[in-house]
């Protein structure tokens, strides 16, 4: 398989009139604005409960991961499914630093998001786009099923190892993670 530049992938500005305009999108302070399959999605800032659990799961991540990882938000990603801003991108410690807002997920080991209003969208074409993108892990907090997945072994356009959990239980995190993730903290 030969490897595209973003540009190829996603097409260019020049090439693509959704592209361009969404890339020229002013959106309102907190807001979002992801293309995700074609589609360009607005989404209003999300609520503290939401927030909450993207600050302790990051917090887990920093603390308890075997290798120096970190999480920062609203980290915009190029995929070949569009542009998408997880919840929390996990990289190897600076590994993003002075990369353009929209940039490759190079470096990027895990995307995390928490589901909101639109949940389905984090359960398909958010986790076709990431896996589609090559990234090892994506992992969903499923706040409307109380459920944690993890999926990994991307191939193909969609992870191919599945595990769910119900708020309450461990999930096992590989490396370079290596712990069991309290998923009690999202209740």
């Amino acid at each position: 398989m030969v490897a595209m530049t973003a540009t190829e992938r996603t097409g260019s500005a020049e090439e693509d009139p959704k592209l361009a305009a969404f890339l020229q999108l002013k959106v309102p302070k907190g807001y979002r604005a992801e293309l995700i399959e074609g589609e360009i999605l607005v989404t209003p800032p999300p609520d503290r409960d939401h927030e909450d659990i993207v600050g302790k799961l990051t917090w887990l991540i920093a603390r308890e991961s075997a290798t120096r990882l970190y999480a920062p938000g609203t980290v915009g990603l190029i995929t070949p499914l569009g542009r998408f801003i997880p919840d929390a991108t996990v990289a190897a410690w600076g590994s993003i630093q002075g990369a353009e807002y929209w940039a490759e997920p190079t470096g990027v080991v895990m995307t995390v998001e928490v589901t909101s209003v639109r949940g389905d969208r984090d359960r398909g074409p958010k986790r076709r786009g990431y896996a589609a993108a090559g990234i090892p892990l994506y992992l969903l907090v499923d706040r409307s099923n109380a459920y944690t997945t993890l999926y990994g072994d991307p191939r193909e356009g969609d992870y191919r190892r599945t595990v769910s959990v119900p708020f309450g239980k461990g999930l096992d995190l590989p490396a370079p993670f290596s712990f069991s993730l309290d998923t009690a903290v999202f209740v």
